[in-house]
């Protein structure tokens, strides 16, 4: 089914748009919970400071629960759609300005780092597709 199809009635936009945000929470909550629980493995690996993991585990920890509740809402308003968007647009950019300017990370610091901020573009795009395709039907 095409992105078209699935956004021509409003149930199916919301839905869509539902989906992409409780799939963003979930992902940002893993890795929040992932970075609070083994700060220290994972900043071995990636070569980041274990210290700001942590602090980011439990940033994304309460950004995630914000999202799922957003989410969890049967018709998320616009503005706070709009606001996750933007805050994964940040995201994406201060991950890379941080791969290369701040940071010193591993190999796999760099490549990771940089494909979980692609990620979290990707999911800024679809989520703002989805809410334009929501305010096209209703």
């Amino acid at each position: 089914m095409s992105a078209t199809t699935l956004t021509t009635t409003p149930v199916r936009a919301r839905t869509w748009l539902r989906r992409l945000l409780a799939a963003d929470a979930l992902g940002t909550g893993a890795n929040g919970v992932a970075y609070v629980a083994a700060s220290g493995l994972i900043g071995r690996f990636l070569g980041i400071d274990p210290g700001l993991l942590l602090g980011l585990g439990a940033a994304l920890v309460a950004y995630a629960a914000a999202v799922g509740a957003l989410a969890a809402r049967s018709s998320p308003p616009a503005t706070g759609v709009r606001t996750v968007v933007e805050v994964n647009l940040a995201w994406t950019v201060l991950s890379f300005v941080a791969l290369s300017a701040w940071l010193e990370p591993s190999t796999a610091g760099r490549v990771y780092g940089s494909l979980q901020a692609v990620v979290v573009a990707a999911f800024a795009a679809l989520q703002y597709a989805a809410l334009r395709a929501q305010s096209r039907v209703e």
